[in-house]
This record gives C-alpha cells, sequence and structure tokens, in this order.
C-alpha cells in the first residue's frame, strides 16, 4: 500500500511530462495547419474567419497553392527526385542486406561501418563535398579534354546524388534487419525440390522482404521530400519545394500560402506513415 502511495505521483508526474512533451512537438504543427485556413493576407492573429482560398484561390493577392504556377513546378521536381532517390535507394539497400548478411569477405565490419557513416556526417558537408568533386571534375574534363558534362553542376542529377548518398543507409538497415529474420531452411527445402535460385529469390526470399523494402520506400521518399541541408547545396534550377519555400520565405517573408503547402505535406506525409505501418502489420498477421 505504501509503494502504491509513492507511485502515485511518479505516475502523474510522468504523464503530465509525457502531455507536455506532445504539446510541445505538435503545437507548431498546428498552428501552422491553422494559418493555412485563415482568412487574412498575414500568418498571425486575430483570427480573421475560414478560408479555403490558400489552396484554391486563383487570383492574387490570395493565390492559392494549386494555382501558384512556381509552387507547383517545385511541388513536381520534389515528386521526381524523391521517387528517384527512393527506387535507388530501395534497389541498393536490398543488395546491400544480402551483401552483409550473406556475404563473407574480408573487412566486412569495415565496410558495414564505412555504409553507415553517411547517417553522422552532417548534411551540409555531404552536399558541399558533392559540389566540389562534381564541380571539380567537370572542370577538369572541360578545361583538359574539351568535354562538358552539364549533369556534374548543380541540377536534379546532383541532388538525386546527394540524397541517395545517405538514405541509401537509412534503406540498408531497415532490409537488412529484416533478412535478419529469415528462415534460410525454406530456401534451401525449395532448391531441394528442384527451383532455380532466381525462382527462390523471386518467389521466397522477396516476397518476405516485400513489407521492409515497402516501409524503407516510403521512408526515403518522405526524407528525400523533405530535404533541405544537402539540397541546398547541390540545387540548379529545377529547384524542388523545399527550396522554393525557402525562397519564397527569405524574399517575401511568411505568407498563409507556405502554410497551406506546409498543412499539405503534414498530411501527405501522415497518410504515407500510416500506410507504411498499415503494410507491415498486413504481412505480419498472415
Amino acid at each position: 500500500m505504501l509503494a502504491q502511495n509513492r507511485s502515485t505521483p511518479f505516475l502523474w508526474g510522468f504523464r503530465l511530462y509525457v502531455a507536455v512533451f506532445f504539446v510541445f512537438l505538435a503545437s507548431p504543427l498546428i498552428a501552422a495547419g491553422a494559418f493555412a485556413f485563415n482568412d487574412s493576407l498575414f500568418p498571425a492573429l486575430p483570427w480573421q474567419g475560414f478560408t479555403l482560398d490558400w489552396f484554391f484561390n486563383d487570383t492574387e493577392p490570395k493565390l492559392g497553392m494549386f494555382h501558384d504556377r512556381r509552387l507547383l513546378r517545385g511541388l513536381y521536381y520534389s515528386f521526381v527526385i524523391a521517387v528517384t532517390v527512393s527506387a535507388l535507394s530501395v534497389f541498393v539497400g536490398t543488395t546491400n542486406a544480402f551483401l552483409f548478411v550473406r556475404g563473407r569477405f574480408p573487412a566486412k565490419n569495415f565496410f558495414y561501418i564505412v555504409m553507415v557513416i553517411p547517417l553522422v556526417i552532417p548534411g551540409v558537408i555531404l552536399g558541399i563535398s558533392i559540389l566540389v568533386l562534381a564541380s571539380d571534375t567537370a572542370n577538369y574534363l572541360e578545361n583538359n579534354l574539351d568535354l562538358e558534362l552539364e549533369f556534374l553542376r548543380p541540377g536534379i542529377f546532383l541532388v538525386v546524388l546527394g540524397q541517395f548518398s545517405f538514405i541509401t543507409t537509412i534503406t540498408s538497415l531497415v532490409i537488412t534487419a529484416r533478412l535478419k529474420k529469415f528462415d534460410e531452411t525454406m530456401e534451401e527445402a525449395a532448391l531441394n525440390l528442384g527451383a532455380s535460385r532466381a525462382r527462390v529469390l523471386r518467389t521466397i526470399t522477396l516476397p518476405f522482404l516485400r513489407p521492409a523494402m515497402i516501409a524503407a520506400g516510403i521512408v526515403a521518399f518522405l526524407v528525400s521530400f523533405e530535404n533541405f541541408n544537402t539540397t541546398l547545396f547541390l540545387v540548379g534550377s529545377e529547384a524542388p519545394l523545399t527550396i522554393t519555400m525557402y525562397d519564397r520565405m527569405a524574399k517575401v517573408g511568411s505568407t498563409p500560402v507556405l502554410n497551406a503547402v506546409s498543412f499539405f505535406l503534414m498530411v501527405g506525409s501522415g497518410l504515407l506513415a500510416l500506410l507504411s505501418i498499415l503494410v507491415q502489420r498486413d504481412k505480419s498477421s498472415r
């Protein structure tokens, strides 16, 4: 009874801490989302009334995000980059998983650490390093061989390369964790029954890895879509959405249309995260 009385203040203190923590996390997001519906030219109090103009209006000064060509162009470039990065990252992450789980080669642990290193390197450093390497290579080829390679200049290719350099580590770790749980006797049984290695991979191993591959692809898409610090140093004229929003903020200041974009991204990210959870839960329940 005494122990129970002593634990009661601790329990209430823990609940209070959790509540304050989640309020601290959610308050900026709620504020940003709320001002996307404020019938005002500025994202600030007082509340002027509910409106959807910042999403759908087609005239100034309340030009909605779905009629803002620059924002839509940034959204398109972000989508193209994110899809490309996630596809490449899942493919390479899957091969990395097989390499580090099934492979036997010298200095395996060393190369595993090398694979993980991009996660702890600041994105700014990654962006600058890739930009310097690509620019120096392009300048050398142009000056000495009269060979001009535009894809080594700031643009979508370098943005994809920069994001791929660290997002692949994330997908590799997710898929590796799933592959370690796989029972290899299932493959051995199929091989003993006459199935080829390609068929075993296609019908047994990859279906087992599919939930992790889908989840890793969704995470890679989200991380790529919202990336800013690495992208900032590698972007060219095809600016993705994060860079477009930053440029708008720097030149014009905060406007409700940026809150509308933020709300759109929050909803989209939440739905993708929910999809990732449902995919893994549905597969594990079978």
